[in-house]
């Protein structure tokens, strides 16, 4: 077990229905910040969930598996009305198309960031309503004594149009000291400007690293002013359920590593880090998302599994 800051991840856990091209569907266990908590547990981190889940059936299969993977949920996560569901329909090329069906709020009096602990947030839960507005508030009072990290996972058929959901985000993105994002995100978010012009704008509204992810193109990395793109590797695709998420579990788990997430005296550590400083994480980041879509759903990588190379960029 890591000996690094704790981490406070807040956002919907729920079953995906996972219905492939042929064949019957299957349930497992979803959601991206419950992914990302798993993902981070697997990698030796000391995780806690805040989520809204009910006591069904679809509760116990994700309250049982946050106890077998070591992920502790936070008082108060087990009082929904029905356990939220994701049915992911995928593509010949193991892409998927989600449908949704949600029951999301949070007592934000039950999530208590740690004292120098790392919170992580993102996905829907911190957009639809009436729980975003309540994970809005865990973030900036955490912000305080906290870093945080934040990926928007946009959702377009529960996001509303662009013009209506970029504000909400962009508030998040404001206290956030880490971002990631895909290239689908940008460019739904902001179809008139280029991944480029929307990785400046998020550096300018406060955080010190930027990413986006481009499927299988180079990662492209904003820290310290200079924008650097970073080969991924190749992997033969399975699917690519779960894949951001392993993407965000491994990046934080490096800066963790690196002591560069956690409390204020973290903070200013990333604010002053290099470029190459954050290569290591992008590297355990990318090694992490690659054994995830070699692997059917969400199956993220544990620690012994990652092989991590000298990092380049260009």
């Amino acid at each position: 077990m890591s000996v690094h800051s704790p981490v406070t991840v807040v956002g919907e856990a729920l079953i995906d229905i996972v219905h492939p091209p042929a064949g019957p569907a299957e349930e497992h266990v979803g959601g991206s910040p419950a992914n990302v908590a798993i993902g981070l547990a697997r990698l030796g981190h000391c995780v806690r969930l805040a989520t809204h889940i009910a006591t069904d059936e679809h509760g116990r299969s994700i309250t049982a598996l946050m106890a077998a993977e070591g992920v502790l949920l936070t008082s108060g996560s087990t009082t929904a009305a029905r356990t939220s569901t994701a049915a992911a329909h995928l593509d010949a090329a193991g892409v998927a198309a989600y449908e949704f069906d949600l029951d999301w709020t949070l007592d934000p009096a039950t999530v208590r960031v740690p004292q120098g602990g790392h919170l992580h947030t993102g996905s829907i839960g911190a957009t639809l309503p009436p729980g975003g507005e309540a994970v809005w508030e865990v973030v900036r009072a955490a912000r305080g004594h906290s870093t945080v990290s934040y990926d928007p996972n946009c959702r377009p058929t529960l996001m509303g149009c662009p013009e209506d959901a970029r504000p909400a985000i962009e508030r998040f993105i404001a206290l956030s000291d880490v971002v990631k994002a895909s290239s689908e995100d940008i460019e739904w978010l902001y179809p008139n400007a280029t991944t480029t012009e929307t990785l400046s704008r998020w550096a300018g509204l406060g955080p010190s690293i930027c990413v986006v992810t481009q499927g299988g193109d180079d990662v492209l990395l904003l820290a310290g002013g200079e924008l650097f793109r970073v080969a991924t590797r190749p992997t033969v695709v399975v699917d690519t359920v779960g894949a951001g998420d392993s993407f965000m579990a491994g990046l934080i788990s490096s800066l963790l590593d690196a002591h560069l997430l956690g409390g204020l005296d973290e903070r200013e550590q990333l604010r002053r880090s290099s470029v190459a400083t954050s290569q290591p994480a992008i590297q355990r980041a990318l090694a992490c998302a690659a054994i995830t879509v070699a692997r059917a759903g969400a199956n993220p990588p544990r620690r012994d599994e990652l092989v991590e190379p000298v990092p380049t960029a260009s």
